[in-house]
């Protein structure tokens, strides 16, 4: 007779979302899972010694009593809203990793309600696309401020010099003057199917 001992089990991972229990995906797909770890990873590299504090996926953010969401990855500032069970207020940075589950969530009400909050930064990345988008916070709601996106040596050949010359690879991240992310970093070793 096998038994299990539930001290072992992990609690289900759930967001808040407009008051309402979404239970998370327990096992997102492997790309989503390495470009998480990725950004996280830069992030801590760059932050280590520094005011703000570098999240990966895993710490709850509680906006308010109607909005709980589990980030990819975040940057906090201001150190008095870190908790031991979590973030209670705005991250300065947040970074969400689309999921076809999520997808709808992470581009609407969670993208206005961390616009409201007060949030300054918010990325949207696609493991498929191989892209980050990089929204600005203007008064309480975000503005796309740019694109970034690996293209495949395919794909550079057949843009002109112009259009090659257009791409920007290096994402400002606004907190420091000097924080760059190299968006190739961000996918290197990424195999999506």
């Amino acid at each position: 007779m096998e038994t299990s001992n539930l001290a072992y089990k992990d609690p289900p991972r759930v967001e808040r979302i407009e008051g309402k229990t979404y239970l998370m995906s327990p096992r997102p797909r492997v790309s989503h899972n390495r470009v998480a770890f990725r950004i996280a990873h830069i992030f801590a590299n760059y932050l280590e010694g520094k005011t703000c504090v570098p999240f990966a996926d895993g710490t709850d953010v509680h906006l308010d009593n109607e909005n709980t969401y589990i980030p990819d990855a975040m940057i906090v500032c201001d150190r008095s809203i870190i908790q031991d069970d979590g973030i209670y207020g705005a991250p300065d940075l947040v970074v969400e990793v689309l999921s076809p589950s999520a997808m709808q969530n992470d581009r609407g009400p969670k993208m206005r309600h961390y616009a409201a909050a007060g949030v300054k930064e918010y990325w949207i990345v696609s493991p498929i696309g191989q892209s980050v988008e990089v929204y600005y916070n203007h008064d309480g709601f975000f503005m796309l401020d740019a694109a970034y996106t690996v293209y495949s040596d395919r794909d550079l050949e057949r843009m002109d010099d112009d259009e090659r010359n257009a791409i920007r690879y290096d994402i400002p991240v606004s907190l420091y003057k000097d924080f760059r992310v190299n968006v190739k970093n961000v996918f290197k070793d990424i195999i999506v199917s």
